[in-house]
């Protein structure tokens, strides 16, 4: 049996491993390490490796990279933030595309080439810009904002690329290529519409049925074959696969699960996106660099020069200071992975000459390893480029730009989560909440509460609830060893947050305390108040005021104190989100003429956009609202049809 497949493998993981590392410990892109290793392990290296052996694999990594970034779209972010992505974001685009290709045709480059040239030069690196940002935390500063909606254009500028090129590499000219390009672009729309349509209805009714299931093997199958098939679904259509990956992710991206989406495909998309880089780092040839290294020269200095004016211009016309505008330009003076996407794709389709498509792979990795440094001092930079002869302005919050700090993690929805939350709430407390509830996280999330989807469990998802900069967490929900687990991922990730775990029995007590529980609270009579007087304790709230807050809960009883986001356990009463559409009965009525006693609901509150509202009897309700209802669960349906129909 010839094993030789085998050591190759094995050599190959050896030294990935070995080059991670060593990017890791000199603060380089990951991207080089893999680029290194197919320059290595393809013709120019070792031999070990041709292009055809990974080629199908590399263009899964694309799907998944393209699925998770759909998931950080969604169609209201994008209108939000519509001003500054489509305005901005497309004027670099096709500024800097279009300099690009002038600049190509003038040195003798090929029509349908130099568009490649072009807008391969128009993008950054999503991925390393982001990154950068993030731990900076800059991401909330204007020049960071800034960046990041010139990278979602950017993104989105990708699909149509996907679709043209391939259109580009036909024997078709004139008319004929206008009329193929046309028919691409209006099928891609097409599909589009028939995703974004059927997607939105049978995507979270598919996630909310496996997410019952609590299998995390069904869940992240689920998510692997729905992005698989939806980039099947394009490529039967003759369209790109990548294009089907992002539509799946979009529809998703809005949804309760998009962390745990995220968190599920992210090894995935890594490894694969690892080899497609490889595959790309195949296609370096070394000779060729040695013989042009003047020219590189020129071509890295001229992208990072030429990219910074173009967005340091454009945003002081829009507007900006020139500090934000030229930082802005620093962050996105790279060549982005999505160039090498399209590269690759233009050298399938022979649009590229691969010696062009070498120069631009080479240009495109040394601008990437010179990008930390120029992200990390942008802002330096900025203030000794524009000297003096400017006025500098520190903007007052610029120091206070970080993401929110001290506030409460609630690991777990359920009854006792919910009631630390009410009391936190009224407190003027912030806090983010986790559960694996995929009911009880709608409902909530409905009512307007800050509630996600995901396993605590997990480290990247455990990030997205701010645990490293959280004050308290609180651990809430009752299995041993998911407690266990949780305690090692908080004091991995934030070591100085104090948590607080609730357990049905004192004999974990002193096992939780030594895994990493600065408090345990076991249940007994009375024992979520038990935890809600630790919890505001802990954040400082003055012991007259808990007191008395807790016994005015426990005047009002059950009657409050057991009202909750049911989820699938079974609860007497439970409080229901029901969303009034245009047309509702109850539209336009006042909330004392919106009787609900007759079946014994209740309305405890209205949620008007981002707005909790006292359920006033004046209160006019409006399209949109949703009511909050507590009653038994076999009255709700009948509330909510009284409300919707008027019967």
């Amino acid at each position: 049996m010839d094993h030789g497949w085998l050591e190759v493998g094995l050599a190959m993981a050896a030294m990935a491993v070995l080059a991670l590392w060593l990017c890791r410990r000199l603060g380089l892109p990951v991207i080089l390490a893999w680029l290194g290793l197919g320059l290595l392990a393809g013709p120019q290296g070792l031999d070990w490796l041709a292009t055809e052996q990974i080629h199908l694999v590399a263009e899964l990594g694309i799907v998944f990279l393209m699925f998770s970034l759909g998931l950080e779209f969604s169609l209201p972010r994008l209108w939000a933030m519509r001003s500054r992505v489509f305005g901005l974001g497309s004027a670099q685009v096709l500024i800097t595309g279009g300099l690009g290709w002038l600049i190509s045709l003038a040195l003798g480059i090929e029509l349908r080439s130099a568009l490649v040239v072009g807008a391969a030069i128009a993008l950054s690196s999503t991925a390393i810009v982001l990154k950068q940002l993030d731990e900076l935390g800059w991401l909330n500063r204007r020049h960071g904002e800034l960046s990041v909606s010139i990278l979602l254009f950017q993104d989105l500028a990708v699909i149509p690329l996907l679709i043209v090129i391939p259109m580009l590499g036909s024997d078709s000219a004139g008319t004929a290529l206008m009329a193929e390009l046309g028919w691409a672009l209006l099928k891609g729309l097409a599909s589009f519409a028939i995703l974004l349509w059927a997607g939105g209805y049978l995507l979270p009714r598919l996630f909310d049925e496996v997410a019952r299931s609590r299998s995390d093997e069904l869940f992240v199958l689920t998510t692997l074959v729905v992005a698989l098939a939806t980039g099947f679904i394009t490529l039967w259509l003759g369209l790109s696969m990548a294009l089907g990956a992002f539509l799946a992710g979009m529809l998703l991206g809005e949804s309760q699960y998009r962390q745990q989406l995220e968190a599920d495909i992210r090894p995935f998309r890594d490894l694969l996106m690892g080899l497609f880089f490889v595959s790309v780092g195949m296609l370096l040839d070394l000779t060729l660099v040695v013989d042009h290294a003047l020219l590189l020269l020129a071509l890295v200095v001229s992208v990072i020069i030429g990219k910074t004016a173009v967005i340091m211009a454009l945003g002081v016309i829009s507007g900006e200071k020139y500090k934000d505008a030229l930082a802005t330009g620093l962050c996105l003076a790279q060549i982005g992975e999505f160039s090498f996407v399209l590269i690759g794709l233009a050298l399938t389709w022979q649009v590229l000459d691969p010696t062009l498509a070498n120069l631009l792979v080479v240009t495109g990795v040394i601008s990437m390893a010179l990008a930390p440094s120029l992200i990390n001092r942008c802002l330096d930079l900025a203030k000794r480029l524009i000297g003096q002869g400017h006025q500098w302005t520190t903007d007052p919050e610029e120091d206070l730009s970080l993401p929110r700090e001290d506030h409460v993690v609630l690991l777990g929805y359920g009854r006792v989560g919910q009631t630390i939350a009410r009391f936190l709430r009224r407190e003027s407390i912030p806090y983010t909440a986790l559960d694996l509830d995929p009911i009880r996280v709608r409902e909530a999330r409905l009512g307007g509460e800050p509630v996600m989807f995901g396993d605590g469990s997990r480290a990247d998802i455990l990030k997205e609830t701010g645990i490293t900069r959280a004050k308290l967490a609180v651990i809430t929900f009752d299995n041993r060893r998911g407690i266990f687990n949780l305690l090692d991922c908080i004091r991995d990730l934030a070591p100085d947050c104090r948590i607080l775990v609730r357990t049905r029995d004192d004999d974990t007590l002193m096992a939780l305390e030594q895994a990493g529980a600065d408090q345990v609270i076991p249940e007994s009579l009375e024992g979520s108040l038990m935890l809600v007087s630790q919890v505001l304790y802990q954040l400082g709230v003055p012991l007259p005021v808990i007191l008395k807050r807790l016994e005015r809960e426990r005047r009002r009883h059950y009657r409050t104190l057991h009202g909750f986001f049911s989820g699938e356990e079974g609860v007497t009463e439970q409080l229901h989100g029901v969303t009034l559409p245009e047309g509702a009965w109850a539209v336009g009525r006042s909330l004392s003429k919106v009787s609900l006693t007759h079946w014994q609901v209740s309305i405890e509150g209205v949620q008007r956009e981002r707005e909790r509202l006292e359920a006033r009897e004046e209160l006019v309700l409006a399209p949109g609202d949703t009511l909050l209802l507590m009653g038994a669960s076999s009255k709700l349906e009948r509330a909510e049809r009284r409300l919707l129909d008027g019967y």
